[in-house]
């Protein structure tokens, strides 16, 4: 499901239109409510070639009740987008916010279960309709830390956004899957984290197509807003700009624009969706941050960014080079096993950290549990694990087996990771087996 390219010189005179002539597309957030309203309507089906539900496709929407699923809000969207050439953004199959009651009350494995059993069916009903979901939504915390955000969802095991992904992947495969979030517009601690999170993702052969940059503007714009996106890029993941809305003012055009312009930049950069219609449609009130006014009138804004897309140049018809990451050790070789079990660590390194991938291998008796410990170089500190559980942060740690992983039969392999700070060269692991 991909935006066609047009041929033909003329600049496009809408923004799906401009859009779609590079390869790209313009959307809107829609609350379904107001398609009976003509005004919006009329600007909606004329000026974009893509829409995302504003709150129609969010967990408390379509499953109310545990395993009761109501989905007819988000039918009428995407039934809408069908019958006037456009695409679909899905938006959001997991977010620690607008939960339903029941899942809000759910911890541990338990809700780890909901939370799957809840991508498969929503990613299964939409199943070929959806150009890009946001698989997760906001799982980074704010501040210094470039870390995740505590929620009940991250407290269920830190592979939580690994295990969604799969499973969106197994239940839409032709759909783009893209993890979302907000204050990451420049290159600071939050985008950071999640660039960390993609690169891993990409070395271990995860599921993930693109990044969306929600890029909520006050009154200027990071200065490394497309270095940011581009490095992104360059990991071999699409960009998307997902919720755009810029702060009234002197500077509100141009920003605008400048977002545009840096999205046509960024070869890998397949579209924009502002958050709304008009000003007295989006969720920021006063601050009429939108593209239209009330009485759907186009703002100076709305002329920078047409100007943007039409100057802006096309997608490649080639996939972008992209450099690969430093080239780490190879694996280290397990010693032959014969009771118990053994393991081996590869590493993905860069300048100030790194993600080691571990496999465990079951020897002759097979294992009941297992705990691997490693004894990382001076300076080296663990800040986030997945598929297993960590005792301590630096100097040696211990991981131990979870649930899903702990019972190996002879020569069976499971597999944890971890990442760190610092160095993680020359570790080896050991392995013990109960």
């Amino acid at each position: 499901m991909t935006m066609a390219m047009t041929t033909g010189a003329s600049a496009g005179t809408t923004l799906g239109a401009s859009a779609a002539e590079k390869g790209r597309y313009f959307g809107a957030a829609v609350a379904v409510n107001k398609l009976s309203n003509s005004t919006y309507t009329t600007i909606l089906n004329r000026e974009f070639n893509s829409v995302v539900a504003e709150n129609e496709m969010k967990w408390a929407s379509n499953e109310p009740q545990q395993g009761v699923f109501n989905h007819s809000s988000g039918d009428r969207l995407v039934s809408h987008a069908q019958a006037n050439g456009m695409s679909v953004r899905g938006h959001t199959l997991l977010w620690h916010a607008q939960q339903p009651g029941w899942a809000q009350g759910m911890s541990g494995s338990a809700l780890r279960s909901a939370m799957i059993n809840h991508v498969t069916q929503v990613a299964t009903h939409y199943r070929g309709k959806i150009h890009s979901w946001d698989v997760v939504n906001e799982a980074f915390a704010d501040g210094g830390s470039g870390g995740r955000r505590d929620s009940n969802l991250q407290r269920t095991g830190n592979d939580w956004i690994e295990a969604a992904f799969r499973a969106a992947d197994a239940a839409d495969p032709g759909a783009k899957l893209c993890y979302n979030d907000y204050n990451t517009d420049g290159i600071n601690a939050k985008s950071t984290g999640i660039y960390n999170m993609v690169r891993d993702f990409k070395s271990r052969g995860v599921p993930i197509d693109c990044v969306g940059f929600q890029s909520h503007l006050g009154t200027s714009l990071a200065s490394d807003y497309q270095a940011n996106l581009q490095r992104f890029a360059d990991l071999g993941v699409d960009v998307q700009i997902t919720e755009l809305d810029v702060m009234t003012g002197g500077n509100q055009a141009n920003i605008f624009g400048a977002v545009t312009r840096a999205c046509m930049n960024v070869s890998r950069c397949t579209g924009i969706t502002v958050w709304g219609v008009r000003d007295c449609d989006s969720w920021r009130g006063s601050d009429n941050a939108l593209l239209f006014d009330c009485n759907g009138n186009k703002k100076a804004a709305y002329t920078n960014v047409l100007n943007a897309l039409n100057a802006g140049p096309g997608i490649p018809t080639t996939p972008p080079t992209t450099t690969p990451p430093p080239t780490d050790p190879p694996p280290t070789t397990p010693p032959p096993t014969t009771g118990g079990c053994s393991a081996s660590v590869s590493l993905n390194s860069w300048n100030g950290g790194f993600v080691a991938s571990v496999k465990v291998t079951a020897g002759s008796a097979g294992t009941n549990g297992w705990n691997v410990s490693v004894t990382l170089p001076s300076g080296a500190g663990v800040t986030n694990t997945w598929s297993a559980t960590a005792s301590g942060s630096s100097g040696t740690v211990r991981f131990a087996s979870v649930d899903y992983n702990s019972r190996l039969t002879a020569g069976q392999v499971a597999e944890f990771g971890f990442q760190g700070t610092g160095s993680g060269a020359g570790m080896t692991p050991t392995c013990t087996a109960s």
